[in-house]
């Protein structure tokens, strides 16, 4: 069996530099791991060798994430993220993408799926981000006014041992998934690099405001009506309900959901082994969406589909 091993990579993309993990053989099925707010590609590890047996994976550092830059006066909106991975498709020579999108990420697909449906094939996402109003109170005071000059005084006086510390009693006292503490701490940390906490707060600005999220993606699910649509959430999600996947399963009556038990708000990183499994078998089990200038006429219109035709049938 071929190595599956992520390999990191980089590229500059507008005099910007972006970076990438990507495992699977190029010429596969291509899928494109979206992470959250405050995250990076690294939460995509416990699964991408598993779906690079079978697929070719991008998962990106969005920009002002992980190690991507983080440019004081870059395009933090879900616009312009979406472009920017549209960018580092036609950079890579990859045409069309099975997209899957986390928490934030998950906002992110969405749009990348509303702007450019000719290279959607289909749509996945796993505690998303974009589907309801409610959201957890620390996200939410992101958005105030000062939060920029909070973080960088909480990120400079926490030292690692005791950020280490709070982990590790997180961890057994067991009332939140570990992969939710982790989560925080890795967001924690990521906050004493001035361009990455300069890029959160203005990307949490856009998307969130002090009662909750900003953006409801629901109003155009319709659009995604003829695209395979896989959604995914943890029934102990403490960030964003389950109720909002629920909802948006309810308004898409042809996508397919999957609640992972004992999961928190990070599904994949919890039972990575159901996880790919799971989307391997929807990428392999569902047809790409047709992303024809008329399919998507059509879809933005709400006009029925045309019927294929049925197959011949000798007399």
């Amino acid at each position: 069996m071929a190595d599956a091993s992520p390999v990191e990579q980089e590229l500059l993309l507008h005099g910007q530099r972006v970076s990438y993990r990507e495992a699977g053989q190029r010429g596969r099925q291509a899928v494109l791991l979206v992470h959250g707010l405050a995250a990076g590609s690294l939460t995509w590890d416990p699964v991408l060798a598993p779906l690079g047996r079978r697929l070719h994976v991008l998962a990106p550092d969005l920009l002002g994430h992980g190690a991507s830059e983080a440019p004081r006066s870059g395009d933090y909106s879900l616009g312009g993220f979406a472009t920017g991975l549209r960018d580092l498709l036609v950079a890579l020579d990859v045409e069309r993408v099975t997209i899957v999108g986390h928490s934030f990420g998950g906002g992110v697909a969405m749009q990348f799926a509303h702007q450019f449906p000719e290279r959607t094939e289909r749509v996945v996402l796993v505690s998303s981000g974009g589907l309801g109003h409610d959201l957890a109170l620390a996200l939410r005071a992101a958005s105030l006014p000062g939060s920029g000059l909070v973080l960088r005084s909480a990120a400079s006086l926490t030292p690692p041992w005791m950020r280490h510390a709070v982990q590790r009693i997180a961890h057994a006292v067991g009332s939140v998934p570990r992969s939710d503490v982790d989560g925080v701490r890795a967001a924690w940390e990521s906050f004493s690099d001035h361009g990455t906490r300069g890029a959160f707060v203005q990307t949490a600005r856009g998307a969130l405001e002090p009662s909750g999220q900003r953006l409801d993606g629901a109003q155009r699910l319709h659009l995604l009506s003829e695209v395979p649509v896989l959604l995914v959430a943890g029934d102990r999600d403490k960030v964003i309900p389950v109720e909002h996947t629920l909802g948006a399963h309810e308004r898409l009556p042809g996508s397919r959901l999957e609640i992972f038990d004992g999961a928190g708000h990070f599904p994949h990183a919890e039972q990575p082994r159901r996880f790919a499994a799971l989307l391997r078998e929807f990428v392999d089990g569902t047809e790409p969406a047709d992303g024809g200038r008329e399919a998507v006429r059509r879809r933005i219109l709400g006009l029925p589909a045309i019927p294929a035709p049925a197959d011949d049938v000798a007399g």
